[in-house]
């Protein structure tokens, strides 16, 4: 057995800080790989923080109330030799076993030399952290989820150490906007677009819930989300993550899933092995993440095990949306509205529902020939229903 340290995972590229708000678990008691084992604030509401290892409590570092900054030890536990980490946000649940690694230590015990060596910024971020006196341990937790920190991300700081806004809409759209510029920044990102028919999927569906209770029908986004999972699930350089410097695809699919937040925002949990579910499944996994998260009551394992990810503005009328990528993903697919279009179909100009996917997919990773291959084969996923 081994004495192992559970930290605050990263929950996406925008999460700084968690606050403690339960523990689930006390010392003394057994824990098993994925179960829960305490309740964290975010700006996107409460999210119950799960393990990565079978194991038993030792001790609980942290009170209730307290805000923790990402890599925090949370709580000591006894695991088996050579588990993972616990709580290592590389690592869900859900993926490939990672190699096991020693225990950091505390940042208060570890010299700031050896802090500042691991965080890159540039020479104008250098300059301001400085002047601005931000600590080594702060620009090490920001540069967490970045391969370089720059001026923004400073002043950025800086702002939040002086006083983060009140309002936790204020909070999260600033969170998101900070992600989204940090990915804009660093991800080449490329941008395709396909319209297609979605005709077949449509009477198909409708065709499949006319028997059925409310309950047990499907809607479209269902049909969508399986489509890019098979895709991703069959096409190189879509479906994992860009980390140090390199891709690494993902053992399985993951789909994140868009779902408002109820007073603004969005967030992304997965649908974990998305490609290899039914959709009677998925739809009752799609109802219960949208479910919870209108609740605001959500599962950190699913914000951390995302490999791609699927959004819509099509309840909103809009026609395209061309979407951000969220790091560390190489891919993210868009949706707009079902629009009756003129369509040329067997010679004959007819009235089709139309459908345009929009792909924004990483250049480090895959080029336009490859995205192309990967949106015409979501199109012919979609023009047989039956066999997703």
């Amino acid at each position: 057995m081994m004495r192992i340290e559970f930290r605050l995972p990263s929950l996406g590229a925008d999460m700084e800080s968690a606050t403690l708000t339960q523990w689930l678990k006390q010392p003394g008691e057994h824990i098993r790989r994925g179960e829960p084992i305490a309740s964290v604030e975010t700006s996107k509401g409460l999210i119950d923080i799960e393990s990565y290892d079978d194991g038993e409590i030792v001790d609980l570092v942290a009170a209730p109330g307290t805000l923790l900054p990402v890599g925090a030890v949370m709580a000591h536990l006894q695991v088996e030799d050579g588990a993972r980490a616990a709580a290592s946000p590389e690592a869900p649940a859900a993926s490939a076993p990672a190699p096991a690694a020693p225990a950091p230590a505390p940042a208060a015990a570890e010299p700031a030399a050896a802090v500042a060596a691991r965080v890159r910024l540039s020479p104008a971020a250098r300059r301001r952290a400085q002047e601005l006196g931000i600590s080594h341990e702060t620009l090490a937790h920001a540069a967490a989820a970045a391969e370089v920190l720059h001026i923004e991300d400073i002043e950025r700081l800086a702002h939040a150490q002086a006083g983060a806004p009140g309002d936790a809409r204020a909070a999260m759209r600033q969170a998101i906007g900070a992600a989204m510029a940090r990915a804009k920044r660093e991800i080449p990102h490329y941008y395709l677009g396909h319209t297609l028919d979605f005709g077949p999927a449509q009477a198909w569906l409708a065709q499949y819930n006319e028997p059925r209770p409310v309950s047990g029908r499907l809607i479209e986004s269902v049909l969508i989300v399986k489509a890019v999972a098979l895709a991703a699930w069959r096409s190189e350089g879509f479906n994992g993550y860009f980390r140090n410097g390199r891709f690494e695809p993902s053992a399985g699919v993951h789909a994140g899933a868009a779902i408002a937040v109820r007073g603004g925002g969005l967030v992304a949990p997965a649908l974990i092995d998305a490609h290899s579910k039914d959709l009677p499944t998925l739809m009752r996994e799609f109802s219960d993440l949208v479910s919870r998260v209108r609740t605001g009551h959500m599962r950190s394992g699913e914000f951390t095990a995302a490999t791609i990810t699927v959004t819509s503005l099509g309840a909103d009328g809009v026609d395209v949306l061309y979407p951000i990528i969220n790091p560390p993903q190489v891919a993210i697919v868009g949706t707009g509205a079902l629009r009756d279009a003129p369509w040329a179909l067997e010679g004959q100009v007819v009235i089709r529902p139309t459908l345009t996917l929009a792909l924004a997919a990483d250049h480090r990773v895959t080029d336009g020939r490859a995205g192309a291959r990967f949106l015409r084969t979501i199109a012919e996923l979609l023009a047989h229903p039956q066999e997703l």
